[in-house]
């Protein structure tokens, strides 16, 4: 998604990619969206910096908010619900979500004290040093935290093993140009 240069209508607080330090870009700060997925928005600025922009500052883009839509989850608790619910939070770099790009290591939903459940996330990130994952490990305790009978979530992020593109679900490799056997990219034509 690449739109037109946007002027900020007020100062909205944003995340830096891949850093994950919060700053308050200032109104008047231009800004194109480059991927909104998941109910955030990825945004350049001028200076080439990349930002993330959380749904509830997207009327400082002069934007509608996205809809959360299984923020009241239809329907019983299962698995399937909370790898659904998974598959709604994207790195902010790559429209892809988490569980496609294989950073989900284990999810163990067992019973919590007093009933209902709980969920535990083992995470990854694409590097070691991406600042990124305390804003992905919060999305993902949100998300699921907001799932029918689910009591407590908790997601750790762990580097053993070392991600590796060879993780990624076939479809994200596809979308993202690398080869289904080893997840490095395609060679370009006449190289």
């Amino acid at each position: 998604m690449q739109s037109s240069v946007i002027a900020l209508t007020r100062d909205c607080e944003a995340t830096e990619v891949p850093y994950g330090g919060l700053q308050v870009l200032p109104a008047g700060t231009k800004v194109r969206v480059t991927q909104s997925l998941g109910g955030s928005y990825t945004v350049s600025t001028e200076q080439g910096s990349m930002m993330r922009i959380e749904a509830k500052n997207a009327d400082a883009l002069g934007l509608t908010p996205q809809s959360q839509a299984t923020q009241s989850a239809p329907g019983e608790f299962s698995e399937k619900l909370v790898w659904d619910q998974l598959k709604t939070v994207f790195d902010p770099e790559i429209p892809v979500n988490v569980v496609d790009l294989g950073l989900i290591y284990s999810c163990q939903i067992t019973p919590a004290e007093g009933g209902g459940h709980k969920i535990d996330i083992q995470m990854s990130m694409t590097a070691p040093g991406c600042g990124m994952g305390d804003v992905l490990r919060a999305d993902i305790e949100r998300k699921l935290s907001q799932l029918p009978e689910v009591r407590e979530v908790h997601a750790q992020i762990v580097f053993d093993p070392p991600w590796n593109p060879g993780r990624m679900s076939d479809a994200a490799k596809l979308q993202l140009g690398l080869d289904l056997d080893t997840g490095s990219q395609f060679p370009m034509y006449g190289s």
